[in-house]
């Protein structure tokens, strides 16, 4: 493979905060993929380099190699910061940020995040996402919705981001269930009718969250509230919260969901509930397809 230099076109690479992820393209597909731990966090900045180049070492000839990367490496710790584009705009710039290299085969271009004045919020990876749905629905007008660590509501419309929303909801449910009173009172398992419930609780009476959280705990003392429907409901009050929050971006919209399969069929669950029909998008699919509409736009540039 590393003697084929037509083994790739070129090299597509989604690097995140914990992870490295990089596909050879060839014709159009991805015809080899690789990946490791070396996310950006615990890399400095002249370690980005030798990292990609022993990841994708492999898929590299003698010519230099365009490649067209996205997420936290371009962040301010990163390789080299790629700045925001300010909404409404279009989900792929017109202008990608080069990073320094000292291998002549690697010719590295880093997509910018999107940001928004106000309220003040900026995305960095998850535009690349809406850039790959809108290459597959190009007419697409709604919510884009796509649930993390930190989920994004964008609002899309005549193929630009609008406006967006961020909310903490995964980073608080892993911080309540793995550092917080609730650890003791969490397990694993799974209960969707305490799912469904706590959404509706969360949504009809946000302003009682945070009662309702410590409610968990106390219905396991005194009541034998068990593990499962005890995860399920933190994650049920927390998402119905989000939900209620939200309600301007979902509230009668076609909503498109990207992310992680599990944490998507949840918020699925949770929009149902409420009367929606909301579709869901392979997340590593969406952000091949953004990174290869980046590819075109530089390359026709």
């Amino acid at each position: 493979m590393a003697s084929d230099t037509r083994y790739a076109d070129w090299v597509a690479v989604d690097w995140g905060t914990s992870q490295l992820r990089a596909y050879a393209m060839r014709d159009g597909n991805p015809v080899a993929e690789a990946s490791s731990d070396k996310g950006m966090s615990t890399l400095t900045p002249d370690q980005f380099e030798p990292a990609l180049r022993d990841l994708i070492d492999p898929w590299l000839g003698q010519d230099r190699m365009t490649i067209i990367a996205c997420g936290m490496v371009g962040a301010r710790q990163g390789w080299v910061e790629a700045d925001y584009a300010a909404v409404p705009c279009t989900p792929t710039a017109d202008t990608l940020t080069e990073a320094p290299t000292t291998d002549p085969r690697l010719d590295v271009h880093i997509l910018p995040g999107l940001k928004q004045d106000t309220p003040a919020d900026v995305m960095r990876g998850e535009e690349t996402q809406i850039a790959g749905h809108l290459a597959s629905e190009p007419d697409f007008d709604g919510i884009i919705c796509l649930p993390g660590t930190h989920t994004k509501w964008a609002h899309i419309s005549a193929g630009e981001v609008v406006s967006f929303r961020t909310f903490m909801t995964g980073e608080m449910f892993a911080l309540l269930s793995s550092q917080s009173v609730l650890r003791h009172t969490v397990g694993e398992g799974w209960d969707d009718a305490a799912f469904t419930d706590a959404v509706s609780d969360a949504i009809s009476r946000p302003e009682a969250t945070m009662s309702r959280l410590f409610a968990l705990r106390a219905e396991n003392l005194l009541h034998g509230l068990g593990p499962a429907a005890a995860r399920a409901r933190l994650s049920g009050l927390l998402i119905g919260a989000e939900l209620a929050a939200s309600r301007p971006y979902w509230l009668g919209q076609d909503i498109v969901l990207i992310g992680q399969a599990a944490l998507s069929e949840r918020y699925a669950q949770a929009l149902q509930a409420q009367g929606l029909a909301p579709r869901t998008v392979d997340a590593a699919q969406a952000t091949l397809s953004g990174l290869a509409a980046a590819h075109s736009k530089l390359t026709k540039a």
